[in-house]
């Protein structure tokens, strides 16, 4: 495989995990009332990112391919989880 290819697979691979990651962190703020200790949103994006790549990656793992629906559901519960313990709204 050429790199470009391999980059191209890679990002391909990759961007639902950025997708969701920083739409729950940009969404994440409409309903929350201010605080004053908290993450920047791109700070709060970037690890609802990270987890999503996780996620993703466990997804390629145990299914050996990736697009499986129940690999983008687990994606959507873990970055949504995310973004509720990063927001802090297990404290409330």
């Amino acid at each position: 495989m050429a790199p470009l290819d391999f980059l191209n697979h890679l990002l391909n691979f990759i961007a639902p995990a950025f997708a969701v990651g920083f739409l729950c962190a940009l969404l994440g703020r409409v309903g929350q009332r201010p605080a004053g200790k908290r993450l920047a949103w791109w700070a709060q994006g970037a690890v609802n990112f990270v987890v999503g790549v996780v996620v993703l990656a466990a997804g390629l793992f145990f299914f050996g391919q990736d697009g499986r629906m129940a690999t983008y559901a687990a994606l959507v519960v873990a970055c949504g989880t995310s973004q509720w313990i990063v927001s802090g709204g297990w404290r409330r």
